[in-house]
């Protein structure tokens, strides 16, 4: 069963994380969430668990206890459903004509690859 944690302390790391759910059972996984920009902890992260007994004995026992100066979320993760995402911003510049018209189209992009300089 794949947990969800939030309200870690920013120093916590995978092994640590692990270390917390070990006491409650079989931990398959624990992996802190990390922003690719800056290498620092989001605050959260996910542990599988092997056994949905001993998860749902985490979650019971770990809830609003606090390693730091908030209290722990553990639930049950929901799974992503859909098309997975890819960010929603694109840059200019991608020569991204506009569709449609007479004279290169609507849109924001325009038409062809002109560029603003």
């Amino acid at each position: 069963m794949k947990l969800f944690v939030a309200g870690l302390p920013y120093d916590l790391d995978d092994a640590e994380l692990m270390e917390i759910f070990e006491k409650f059972g079989t931990v398959v996984t624990a992996r802190v969430a990390m922003d690719k920009e800056t290498g620092k902890s989001k605050g959260f992260g996910f542990v599988d668990m092997e056994n949905a007994t001993e998860a749902k004995d985490a979650i019971e026992n770990l809830k609003d206890i606090s390693l730091g100066k908030k209290p722990l979320i553990v639930k049950e993760a929901e799974e992503k459903s859909g098309p997975p995402s890819g960010g929603g911003f694109r840059p200019g510049g991608q020569n991204r004509g506009g569709g449609g018209g007479y004279n290169g189209g609507g849109g924001y992009s325009g038409g062809g690859n002109r560029r603003g300089y």
